[in-house]
């Protein structure tokens, strides 16, 4: 329910909640990167029709990327920083 709220966050703050319905498939990521991501693509979407909403919904963080993405593989770990356990003998 809280991811819910979190994806009507653009609409509610620029009171367009009526105006629109929408459809969304999210693909990869977990439940909740994939609300942030529709977050962000409603968000957009509300900016390429009312380019007047883009300060306000900057002003929200609605129109920033999370940047963040998973660290690669080192040769010779078993993942990105865990290494084999140590064995003296």
């Amino acid at each position: 329910m809280d991811l819910i709220v979190n994806i009507e966050q653009p609409f509610k703050i620029t009171n367009m909640t009526e105006n629109y319905d929408v459809i969304i498939n999210a693909k990869g990521g977990g439940i909740a990167g994939q609300a942030d991501a529709v977050r962000l693509g409603i968000a957009r979407a509300l900016v390429n029709e009312h380019p007047e909403l883009k300060k306000v919904l900057k002003q929200a963080g609605f129109l920033t990327r999370d940047a963040r993405v998973k660290e690669r593989k080192k040769y010779g770990l078993k993942k990105a920083r865990k290494a084999f356990q140590f064995s003296k003998r």
